[in-house]
């Protein structure tokens, strides 16, 4: 399921961050892959080994999205 970006904090930082408008990019990009290896029935190894490292790089960059919005919102 893509990521939504709702609150007028994050939006107003997709507009005017750079480091925030390639989080997001990066964000969507890893979502696609996750979606094109779910499609397989069954995942070798190496597969295996690849969704994981997506998931952490995706859980990292919301992390930092999520720390951006905090630091906008209490500026």
């Amino acid at each position: 399921m893509p990521m939504k970006i709702e609150e007028p904090v994050a939006m107003k930082l997709l507009a005017e961050n750079v480091e925030f408008q390639r989080l997001w990019a990066e964000h969507q990009r890893y979502e696609a892959q996750l979606a094109e290896l779910d499609r397989h029935a069954y995942l070798l190894p190496e597969q295996e080994l690849e969704r994981r490292t997506i998931q952490k790089l995706k859980l990292a960059g919301k992390d930092r999205m999520a720390a951006l919005v905090r630091e906008e919102a209490g500026r």
